[in-house]
């Protein structure tokens, strides 16, 4: 796909659309560790110069997402033990922090909408369509943190977070066991809001994020 078809990105600059593209690629997972990058070949398939993609490798680079590879060009890094749990510890106190702010200020009609997701993601587990499971899981997150948008720090904080972990979050909700897990998770974190006991939310999100970490670490270190 090349970067120029993608329309969210339009009027950005091509190097800024290179990077954003290639980081995405790989948060979510589409890019996997060890994979190589070639800077010719990247810059064939997205439909850029090589200028763009070089800059793009080495700000990825600094960012620690890829590495050197052995001979040539690039490979995505993989984590090791402790940075996965450093990205889950440090997720769970940014989103346990903001559940607590949330509990102050959520309403009748968020709370219906949170159940509706769980409900909607159950069926999908139950009819075994874990990829619109995920896609649920994300929403119901999603959701959450767009009533703490107007805290314009935590916001940018818990969103760049999360987009750390995803990749770990696709594989661990493709278990019919991790997604049921995730989903009791979201039944007490609606149930901890619908109480509005803010250290009940805050400690309720903490758990649920810690479960997720045991499931990725689980998922891809065995």
């Amino acid at each position: 796909m090349k970067v120029t078809d993608t329309p969210k990105q339009a009027g950005k600059p091509v190097r800024r659309r290179v990077y954003e593209h290639l980081k995405t690629e790989i948060l979510t997972g589409r890019l996997s560790p060890e994979e190589r990058l070639g800077e010719e070949h990247l810059a064939e398939i997205l439909g850029v110069s090589r200028t763009p993609v070089r800059e793009a490798l080495h700000k990825l680079e600094a960012e620690g997402l890829i590495q050197p590879g052995a001979k040539r060009g690039f490979i995505v890094s993989g984590d090791s033990r402790e940075e996965v749990e450093d990205r889950f510890e440090i997720r769970a106190v940014l989103e346990g922090y903001a559940l607590r702010v949330i509990s102050a200020r959520i309403g009748e009609e968020h709370l219906a909408r949170f159940e509706e997701l769980i409900d909607r993601a159950e069926a999908a587990l139950e009819a075994n369509r874990m990829d619109e499971v995920f896609d649920l899981n994300t929403r119901f997150h999603d959701t959450l943190h767009e009533l703490v948008s107007d805290r314009e720090r935590l916001y940018r904080l818990i969103v760049d977070m999360r987009k750390q972990v995803l990749r770990y979050r696709r594989e661990t909700l493709q278990s019919r066991e991790g997604a049921r897990r995730t989903l009791n998770g979201h039944r007490k974190i609606v149930l901890a809001l619908h109480l509005k006991d803010p250290d009940l939310c805050e400690r309720t999100m903490r758990e649920h994020i810690r479960q997720a970490k045991e499931d990725a670490l689980q998922a891809i270190m065995g």
